[in-house]
């Protein structure tokens, strides 16, 4: 993948008061190198600001019509940090989509070219040593690809992080709609489009739609409209999250959004039980005596009992 897709924010900003999103997406033939790494890895030595911001979300029915609402409390970086933690993620997903599997030959490697075509003085015409020379046709490559690695790591809590800045920068645009998987019976395009469009979305716009789980009739429903991103939690990507005019998600997909990227997620569990196994961890001393380890509070027990034995 040689000419990726690069992406300029114009504005991506997060307030207490307001979640605004305003982003450009500029398509350009650029190629994502080695240029992109210093960059990167200075962004990642920057420490990160994590809070949250609940917004309250209009839920329609498959008809349009309003149903309730649905609250989005997801864990966000802070202004002056999330325009980084976003760019760094969306550079990373990029890079690692390269397959890095370019490969030519080089003189060495091109099969003949092993006898010198003629001899080296006296013909009047330029001397060579071989058939193969790059400045022949069928000869190796100058300075031509190689098999590459070209991806970069990113941390995870980070990554998880840059989603969810995103998902909560991009609330402006967002709807959420009840569970329409048995809606259509057969596959049919559109009556998908006119969905679309009592939700307020139009064909037109790139359109994001988020649901836990997707039937095989909205599988193929959806699949021909160019315009239009059908993800489930396997598959979601901050790259089709920022490029996408409109997001659309699910009732489920909303809870399991808050369960994963609020504060209750997996990663914010981790960081107490890590505090919680430093603050209770026991301290072990070798016992020079057998070789085995035991732990100082073993050690005192046994130490108590010794002492409240009765003299004989």
């Amino acid at each position: 993948m040689a000419n990726c897709v690069s992406l300029s924010f114009s504005s991506l900003s997060l307030s207490s008061s307001s979640i605004s999103f305003s982003q450009t997406l500029s398509k350009s033939a650029s190629t994502l190198g080695p240029q992109a790494l210093p960059h990167c890895q200075k962004l990642h030595s920057r420490t990160l600001s994590v809070r949250a911001q609940a917004v309250t979300l209009p839920v329609l029915t498959f008809d349009g019509e309003r149903a309730g609402e649905a609250s989005l409390d997801l864990k966000c970086a802070r202004p002056d940090t999330a325009r980084a933690v976003v760019h760094r993620g969306v550079i990373t997903e990029l890079q690692n989509r390269r397959r890095g599997t370019a490969s030519t030959l080089t003189r060495a490697e091109v099969r003949g070219g092993g006898r010198k075509p003629y001899r080296q003085k006296g013909t009047g015409r330029a001397r060579r040593g071989s058939q193969r020379t790059p400045l022949r046709p069928g000869g190796g490559v100058i300075f031509g690809p190689k098999p590459k690695d070209w991806s970069i790591k990113m941390n995870k809590k980070e990554k998880r992080l840059a989603i969810s800045t995103a998902l909560m920068s991009a609330t402006v645009s967002t709807v959420v709609v009840e569970d329409f998987n048995d809606k259509f019976e057969r596959p049919k395009t559109k009556e998908f489009i006119e969905a679309l469009k009592r939700w307020g979305v139009e064909p037109s716009e790139h359109t994001l739609i988020f649901s836990t789980e997707v039937s095989e009739n909205v599988r193929l429903s959806s699949r021909n409209i160019g315009t239009l991103k059908v993800l489930t939690p396997r598959n979601l990507n901050l790259y089709d999250v920022l490029r996408a005019d409109k997001l659309v998600f699910t009732e489920g997909s909303v809870e399991y959004l808050n369960r994963m990227y609020g504060l209750s997620s997996p990663d914010a569990e981790e960081d107490e039980s890590n505090e919680e196994e430093e603050t209770l961890k026991t301290v072990f001393e070798l016992d020079k005596g057998e070789g085995t380890l035991q732990t100082i509070s073993e050690s005192e027990e046994e130490d108590g009992l010794e002492n409240t034995e009765e003299p004989q």
